[in-house]
Order: structure tokens, then C-alpha cells, then sequence
């Protein structure tokens, strides 16, 4: 098991608050291994088990479980009165009408609880939650790998634990960073395999089931062609024009709310465009990412060929496990790839590209930063070893980027 200490040191001045721990994350990103790391953490406070309660809503023996009178009735029953309980829900969001059991729960004189809970959707903050818990709960993002883990979790399945961080991020291009695939010791065909299942997966439980979504087929052509331009500027209205060349009508409400299903299952994320002269969002040509990039390896099998789009969405990801808030920029006619925003008063603006590998390149990335009249630091981040810095543009090697040289 690797263990993910960022999460955890994140998450320990947390424990034993009156605050509800949420961890939100795709499917498999590694929530269900946190809690457990957790609850190790909370036995090393000195706690006794039968303090703790744990309980993942996937398993079919907790199927009774999920209705919210059920599993209040449940959770009563097996609590310690007079004592601090550990409450560990994974995978809530299977519960009916679970929001009302963790208020009600949190308003227990009888019991004192500290609660723990995960899910794999986006919505779990939203609507009637956010109305009973408002300033009451505390919302950790939980993310697949990042590099430096998937160097470490790869670097302990060799046999004399030597490969190069070079070398790992070649593989980490074509698997991404579900932790499952450390079981798999990384196997490739298996490895795909597993990830084709996850997207199987989310397709089925968290957006076809959950949205009572009719035309799959549709759906899977939506999420193929994002999937296929994640990184280029995009409108519904380019999938309205790419299926009408297929001779199918797709109402452009359609294709948004079917784009909407797949953002609240945190498979896609989409950033803004952000006019930096009239300092303003556009509300069109935004671009779109996905959670995980071994995934999609696992539908496409192109990560290698389409690297310049990889090496962005790999980026973006990482920037939001460093809790950055992220746009794409626009000054003039010319594109900025990220403008990232932490607190009130952190900002950097990031060029990503494959290789500098000609002057036209350097122009490319170079200019749109050049142009920017505020002295926040300025990045190009690619895969060249040597270093083109200029003009106060710091370029960086996105391996050096990834293990945490800025």
C-alpha cells in the first residue's frame, strides 16, 4: 500500500473537529485506501476499534443499509454512548437520502461523532447538503497518482528498486495513476483491461444510472470525441457539426447536459477561457481534461501519439492537486494554456508543449507570455533537457516540474 501522506497530513489537523471530513474523487482514485490509512492513523491516537465504525456502501452486504432511516438506525445501534465514534462512510452517495443522516448524526446529544465520508460525485456538496451543512464540513479533492507517487508506488515493484524518473514517466504516460494498478504490478494488458472496466464503470453507475440516461451509444460518442481533444479549445456546437457529418441530430441542449453528467462524475473537467485585457470569462471555446489519462490510454490507445495533449492534461491535474484555481488565458488572438490562482495573491502562468524543437515553437509559447504586463512568474514547461529561460520566462522540464522543482 503507498501511502499517500500529502492526503493525510491534509487531513489530520481535521480529526477529532466538530468539521465532516469529505473526500470527493472519480471512482478508484484511491478514497476507500485513505480511509483506511485513516483509521490507522486514529488507532495510533490510542483509540479503540470498537470506537470506529466503517462502512462501504459498494459492498452488497451493505445494501439494506442504504436508506437513510436504516442506516441511522444502524449507526445508533452500534455506537458508544458517553464515547468519541469514528464514523467512516465510503462511497455515500449510494445511500437515499443520506445528507439527512450525517445532520442528523452531527446533531446527536447522546453521541459524540467525528465523521468521515467519500464519493464519486460532484454533486455530493451541492443542493440540500450544502443547505444542512453550510460551514460545517471541510472538502479534500482526491485525485489519482500524481507523478512523484507513481515513481515511487513503480521504483517498489523493481526488483534492485532502480529505474530512472525518465524512464517512469515514460510508463506513466501510457498508465496514468489509478493506485489499483500497482496490484497489477503494472502489466500493461492487464493495466487496460482494468481501466477500460473503471470506465465501464462510471458510464454505467455514475452517469447512465444515475441521470436515467436512455441513448448510451450517444453518450459514449460524446465522451470519445472530448476524450480525443482534450486540451483543444471546444463548443457543443463542433459536436453538433462532427455528428450531422454522420448524418445524425443531436439537439446541442443534449450534448451539454450529457457533458454536464460526465463533469459530476469528476471523469471530465472543463476550464474556462479568461480574457486577460477585457478581464473577463468567455463563455465559449472552453477546453476539457480528463481525470485520468490511463484511461484514456485504455479507450483510445494514444497517449504517445497525441503527447502534446497528454503532457497538458498531465499538467492540468497536477496544478489541481497543488489546489490551484485554473483558467485558460486569451490576450489578443493568443492562447495562454493555464493562468493559476491560489489564495488571494499566488499566481503563474504556464506554457506546456511537447519539445521546443524550433524557432516557430519558441515563438508559439514564448510570445503569449511575453505579452502579459504583470510580474507573476511566468513557465514553459516541456520535455527538453536543455534549459531556454528568457526574457524572465523560466523553462522547466516537465519531470523536474512533476517532482516538485517549483
Amino acid at each position: 500500500m503507498i501511502e499517500r501522506k500529502t492526503y493525510i497530513e491534509e487531513i489530520k489537523p481535521f480529526i477529532n473537529t466538530d468539521l465532516i471530513k469529505v473526500l470527493t474523487g472519480i471512482r478508484r482514485s484511491g478514497k476507500s485506501i485513505l480511509l483506511k490509512l485513516l483509521v490507522e492513523e486514529i488507532k495510533k491516537m490510542g483509540i479503540n476499534s470498537e470506537q470506529i465504525i466503517s462502512l462501504n456502501f459498494e459492498d452488497i452486504k451493505n445494501k439494506r443499509l442504504c436508506t437513510a432511516e436504516s442506516l441511522n438506525d444502524f449507526i445508533l445501534s452500534e455506537a458508544k454512548k458517553g464515547e468519541k465514534n469514528y464514523l467512516f462512510l465510503d462511497e455515500i452517495q449510494e445511500v437515499e437520502n443520506w445528507e439527512k443522516v450525517i445532520n442528523s448524526l452531527r446533531i446527536q446529544e447522546e453521541y459524540n461523532f467525528d465523521i468521515f465520508i467519500t464519493g464519486s460525485n460532484a454533486k455530493l456538496l451541492s443542493g440540500e447538503l450544502a443547505t444542512y451543512l453550510a460551514g460545517r464540513y471541510v472538502e479534500f479533492k482526491i485525485f489519482p497518482f500524481s507523478f512523484s507517487e507513481f515513481y515511487v508506488a513503480l521504483e517498489e515493484q523493481q526488483e534492485n528498486n532502480k529505474i530512472t524518473k525518465d524512464e517512469a514517466f515514460k510508463q506513466y504516460i501510457k498508465f496514468g495513476g489509478m493506485p489499483f494498478l500497482y496490484n497489477l504490478k503494472f502489466n500493461y494488458p492487464a493495466s487496460m483491461q482494468y481501466l477500460a472496466d473503471i470506465y465501464s464503470s462510471i458510464i454505467l453507475k455514475d452517469i447512465t444510472q444515475r441521470n436515467k440516461i436512455r441513448d448510451i451509444d450517444l453518450l459514449e460518442r460524446i465522451i470519445k470525441y472530448i476524450l480525443a481533444n482534450i486540451g483543444n479549445t471546444f463548443s457543443a456546437n463542433s459536436l453538433v457539426k462532427f455528428f450531422k457529418s454522420e448524418n445524425r441530430k443531436v439537439a446541442i441542449d443534449t450534448i451539454l447536459n450529457y457533458i454536464k453528467f460526465c463533469e459530476e462524475a469528476m471523469l471530465i473537467y472543463r476550464v474556462e477561457r479568461y480574457d486577460l485585457l477585457g478581464k473577463k470569462i468567455l463563455t465559449i471555446n472552453e477546453k476539457y481534461y480528463i481525470a485520468d489519462h490511463g484511461i484514456r490510454e485504455a479507450i483510445l490507445e494514444s497517449n504517445e501519439r497525441d503527447i502534446n495533449q497528454v503532457f497538458e492534461n498531465i499538467i492540468h491535474l497536477e496544478l489541481l492537486r497543488r489546489g490551484y484555481k485554473v483558467k485558460i488565458g486569451k490576450i489578443n488572438e493568443l492562447e495562454i494554456d493555464f493562468i493559476c490562482e491560489k489564495n488571494s495573491n499566488e499566481k503563474i502562468y504556464i506554457q506546456v508543449a511537447y519539445l521546443l524543437a524550433s524557432e516557430e515553437t519558441l515563438k508559439r509559447e514564448f510570445t503569449p507570455l511575453e505579452k502579459i504586463g504583470d510580474n507573476f512568474p511566468k513557465y514553459i514547461i516541456s520535455y527538453d533537457q536543455f534549459d531556454f529561460s528568457k526574457n524572465g520566462i523560466k523553462h522547466i522540464n516537465i519531470v523536474d516540474f512533476l517532482m516538485n522543482k517549483i
